[in-house]
């Protein structure tokens, strides 16, 4: 009898709330690239993304997940590591993570570590940068066309579907292309719409190569962790015709703040650094998109997430199809947000909420809180923790984030005070600088740090979201605001140590 309580105890504190026998849960690890919350389980009613919003039905939505870095490698590099941009060493889209950390284990490495089948599909790493230990197989992407129509794939005959390379840009599509009214056009058509099937490009192949892919680990008869990652709404905005007829341009509403932000460092945002200036059909550096081409890019992009919401959507049918979904964790992530108008811009590269909020939605069996949706502060090198967790594997205690595990059971549990992103920019002279981005319940409040020398504060920024979300007024500078500012910068030296929630550092 004197154990009964210690034993009542016990069933309290290690209570699982997810349904999990002896075998082992499955993980199905969706990515989709340049994806911001523009879909209508985020409130975006305009968006056609089923599949994605019946996903986050079964599971729990995070409204304010925030990137480690709004660009492509150095977000992965974070998720797969669970380390940030600092520790890795990764900013940008060359560096692999494996020269500063030889030793990391990946997120996917440590289930394979621990009796996973792991296998990777579509963009998982950046570009070249795959991690041969990370898998239990080679990782493969399929080969597909870029551009459908005659006349985009004349003019990029040359490219192939591989993702395309944010770090490819030339400096003469950087400058708006050499004949002064168009970008250099390297990369080919910005946006394609045409009848075609959807495999025709690479986000359907690799769909068809997850759900075959299903079938046989099925019959393996070993837990395994699918990785499968999609490219699109990554530029050139290309989709089938079915996709663009979802949506009437003529409503399409564009941003509605197309300016830089009012007394922002001049570096903040970078309005022509982006990747879109080297595609055909934009504008020169210096210009300004027009209405109607910021109308259709957004009508392309909304296209390119709804075709890719699709072939999430077959993944998952083939997930249900097999009976697999009962012992599955699903997980879907965007890998930074992007600019659609927003600050006079196209693209990431910033430290703004449009660039380093971005989707994550966590979908596990026997869930008590499926359907649920939480504004909790998380960051991306959460997944890491989260996901060894809900499957009851060990984790390195290298790790640099939290295991949401509590949030999927409560969603209203207090958390994280904040959560970081970092920027770098080279500027003229041979100035060096780091952006340092926090963001609190109520404030975005970045440090540029000054790394040619000293590691001296250049500039900062605040801006309230009580009362402008759309971050349209740098108010660091204010003197009614310095002691504010003094607490923020305050919090901001704690780092992401001093964040962590009440109840995990207590433990």
């Amino acid at each position: 009898m004197k154990l009964r309580p210690f034993i009542t105890l016990a069933s309290v504190l290690c209570a699982l709330s997810f349904a999990r026998g002896a075998e082992k849960p499955n993980v199905l690890f969706l990515v989709v690239d340049d994806l911001r919350p523009e879909l209508a389980c985020y409130g975006r009613d305009y968006i056609q993304s089923p599949n994605i919003d019946a996903l986050a039905k079964t599971g729990v939505q995070f409204n304010r997940a925030y990137v480690q870095q709004a660009v492509c490698s150095p977000s992965r590099t974070a998720v797969m590591t669970g380390l940030r941009p600092d520790t890795t060493k990764v900013w940008d889209l060359v560096t692999h993570f494996r020269v500063a950390q030889p030793d990391a284990v990946t997120l996917s490495q440590n289930f394979k570590n621990q009796g996973y089948f792991a296998q990777g599909m579509g963009k998982i790493f950046h570009g070249r940068l795959d991690d041969a230990p990370s898998w239990s197989v080679p990782w493969f992407t399929p080969k597909a066309i870029t551009y459908a129509l005659p006349e985009n794939m004349a003019a990029a005959a040359a490219n192939t579907s591989e993702e395309p390379d944010d770090a490819s840009v030339s400096k003469k599509a950087k400058k708006g292309g050499g004949d002064g009214e168009e970008g250099g056009g390297k990369k080919g058509a910005v946006y394609e719409c045409a009848d075609v099937p959807d495999n025709t490009y690479q986000d359907g192949q690799v769909a068809d190569l997850a759900v075959s892919t299903l079938g046989e680990l099925k019959k393996k008869g070993q837990p395994f962790f699918l990785a499968v990652g999609f490219i699109k709404p990554h530029l050139p905005f290309v989709s089938p015709k079915k996709y663009w007829d979802l949506y009437d341009e003529s409503k399409i509403e564009l941003a509605p703040n197309p300016f830089y932000p009012k007394d922002a460092p001049d570096y903040a945002i970078r309005k022509f650094d982006g990747e879109i200036y080297a595609y055909k059909g934009i504008p020169a550096k210096g210009s300004s998109f027009s209405p109607d081409l910021a109308r259709k890019l957004r009508h392309a992009y909304y296209a390119s997430v709804s075709y890719t919401d699709a072939q999430v959507g077959r993944v998952l049918a083939e997930l249900d199809r097999l009976g697999l979904r009962k012992n599955t964790i699903v997980v879907l992530w965007g890998d930074h947000g992007w600019k659609l108008g927003e600050h006079d811009a196209w693209g990431k590269h910033s430290n703004v909420e449009n660039d380093t909020n971005a989707p994550l939605i966590i979908s596990a069996p026997g869930m008590k809180k499926a359907g649920a949706k939480t504004d909790a502060l998380v960051e991306f090198v959460d997944i890491y923790p989260t996901l060894t967790d809900l499957a009851g594997l060990s984790a390195p205690s290298t790790l640099e984030g939290t295991s949401l595990r509590p949030l999927l059971d409560d969603p209203t549990l207090p958390w994280k005070t904040s959560a970081f992103s970092q920027y770098p920019r080279s500027e003229k002279g041979g100035l060096k600088l780091m952006g340092y981005s926090m963001r609190t319940d109520r404030y975005r409040f970045t440090v540029w740090i000054d790394q040619s020398g000293g590691d001296k504060v250049h500039g900062t920024e605040l801006y309230d979201h009580q009362v402008d979300p759309q971050e349209n007024t740098n108010i660091a500078g204010l003197p009614a605001n310095r002691k504010l500012v003094d607490e923020l910068m305050s919090q901001w030296q704690k780092g992401w140590r001093g964040a962590k929630p009440a109840s995990v550092t207590k433990s």
